[in-house]
């Protein structure tokens, strides 16, 4: 049995809609209403004062990413390869080498990860068995002038000092400044 189509008879337009301009002269309506009640009215902004005042983050928000370390000061990443294979991104590279402890099978020599790549989705966080990555809410990573300070290495990721805090946001458990 062939399909049949239904046809929809259109309503004719109007001369005054045929000419535009009425249409074009309510948006300009519109944009300049808002223009000038954000100039002179300022209690109705939402602009924020950025490096003084911040806005607060979801408690949701993935912010700086970092690798717990065990209690002897060691990273407790045992280079899996599990957050590289399930980046969507690929911006995580590891490089594995076997650690002289015999309990521990592997540890990363490298482990970086670029962060003008990154979408920040999180699935590293998910996806790593033993916990060893984590992203924070109240950490923001420190504002870079070239591309290859966005290469975050072992060394940034452990230490959390070479980061900005941000004071007001939630923090999750388990961050380093418990």
């Amino acid at each position: 049995m062939p399909a049949t189509t239904k046809v929809v008879e259109r309503t004719p337009r109007t001369l005054m809609e045929q000419i535009y301009y009425p249409e074009v002269l309510k948006g300009l309506g519109v944009t300049m209403g808002r223009f000038f009640r954000n100039t002179f009215g300022r209690e109705e902004t939402v602009t924020v004062e950025y490096p003084e005042v911040r806005r607060p983050h979801p408690a949701r928000y993935r912010g700086h990413h970092y690798l717990t370390v065990r209690f002897d000061g060691s990273v407790a990443c045992v280079a899996c390869m599990l957050c590289p294979t399930i980046c969507p991104a690929a911006c995580i590279h590891i490089e594995a080498a076997e650690h002289p402890d015999p309990s521990i099978e592997k540890y990363p020599v490298r482990f970086e990860i670029d962060l003008l790549r990154c979408i920040y989705c999180g699935l590293c966080e998910e996806a790593c068995p033993k916990d060893a990555i984590r992203m924070t809410s109240g950490i923001h990573p420190v504002p870079h002038t070239d591309r290859p300070s966005f290469r975050v290495g072992l060394d940034r990721l452990v230490d959390p000092s070479k980061t900005t805090r941000c004071d007001h946001g939630p923090e999750r458990p388990g961050t380093p400044f418990d």
